[in-house]
Order: structure tokens, then C-alpha cells, then sequence
């Protein structure tokens, strides 16, 4: 190798890429991507309290749905001040 490679070469020696590449899926999430599915990520004390996604969407709407009854309730008592 000439110095030049070497100082762009990032990559430590001890480090194979064909064993840290070993078992990869190429495109493994491209279909939910595609789906129009957004992925995140969880921080690990509120991943602990869904067992599935089904319980995290099931969470999410109920949120949607407060959201909307609060929003519901305030036009509510701002109409009843008006009159």
C-alpha cells in the first residue's frame, strides 16, 4: 500500500469486512420503507412496555384520540363562554 491509501483508509486492520458483513440482508427494510412504514426507535424502558407493534399502535391511537376529545373539550367551553 502507498502512504496515501493508507491515510485515507479509515477501516483499522483488525477489522474484516467480510465478517462484519457475514449474514447481512441487503434491502432487508427497503418493502416497509416502500409501504410508506416508518421505523423507530424505542428508548428500552418504553419498548419494555409494548409487546408488539399492535400494542404500540393500539397506544398511539388512543394518544390521537385524547388529543382530539381535549381539543373537542376547548372549543366546547370557549363557544359556551361566547354566549
Amino acid at each position: 500500500m502507498n502512504n496515501e491509501s493508507e491515510l485515507n483508509d479509515e477501516l483499522r486492520p483488525e477489522y474484516d469486512l467480510r465478517a462484519l458483513l457475514k449474514g447481512g440482508v441487503r434491502g432487508k427494510y427497503v418493502a416497509h420503507y416502500r409501504a410508506g412504514a416508518n421505523l423507530v426507535l424505542l428508548d428500552p424502558d418504553v419498548a419494555r412496555a409494548f409487546p408488539d407493534e399492535a400494542a404500540v399502535n393500539e397506544a398511539l391511537r388512543l394518544v390521537i384520540r385524547l388529543g382530539e376529545i381535549q381539543r373537542g373539550q376547548k372549543r366546547d367551553a370557549a363557544r359556551a363562554q361566547v354566549s
